[in-house]
């Protein structure tokens, strides 16, 4: 069953089957995908292909990483969703609450909680079996440790909670990422983290 596309030069050949990859020149760290994988993965972290080729198996740190917009445009998304909550609570709160003064006072907590949400949200997300928020997904980038694998939840807590000193002042830890070739923010470079793209292709 011919199921394996491998990347040779930058571009996907195949498909081929196990037995005709015998053939091929398959190296360790050929990037080689099947039905049913998300991404790219290197030939030794595929079980079968390291018991045909005899590979063992390297933990490798990614190679691709998340650009500023896209993790700008991630946070946009999710803190769109987030808004979009608070506005169906503050209609709610229009609804069954007549005092005026209580409904603004009301709204007001609310939308700042916001952040707090977003912080506690994006904690629970990233240290989760798929790494990411919606926005992330959505964007498909996904946050890991310094080798891509998933966070603790501890770790996640301290990354979101670092992100405070990277808006300060005027969100140099956030610009900080331009000078840095893993385009970590300061956050990032605290909790150890990396920001990566999902797809090679």
């Amino acid at each position: 069953m011919k199921e394996y596309t491998i990347v040779v030069n930058g571009k996907p050949e195949g498909p081929y089957s196990i037995d005709e990859l015998k053939g091929l020149k398959i190296r360790p760290e050929t990037f080689i995908r099947k039905p049913g994988m998300d991404d790219y993965k290197e030939a030794h972290e595929l079980v079968e292909l390291r018991e045909m080729l005899g590979f063992k198996f390297q933990q490798t740190a990614p190679q691709y990483f998340a650009s500023f917009d896209q993790r700008l445009m991630a946070s946009a998304i999710d803190y769109f969703f987030l808004l979009v909550g608070y506005v169906i609570i503050v209609l709610f709160i229009y609804i069954f609450i007549d005092q005026k003064m209580f409904r603004i006072g009301t709204a007001v907590i609310f939308l700042l909680l916001v952040p707090v949400a977003k912080f506690i949200y994006s904690s629970i997300a990233e240290a989760s079996i798929k790494q990411a928020t919606i926005g992330k997904r959505l964007m498909d980038i996904k946050v890991g440790d310094l080798f891509g694998n998933r966070l603790d939840i501890g770790t996640s807590i301290l990354r979101n909670f670092a992100k405070i000193l990277s808006t300060l002042p005027l969100f140099i830890g956030y610009l900080y990422c331009f000078m840095n070739k893993k385009q970590q923010c300061l956050h990032d470079v605290m909790a150890n983290t990396l920001v990566v793209k999902q797809r090679l292709l």
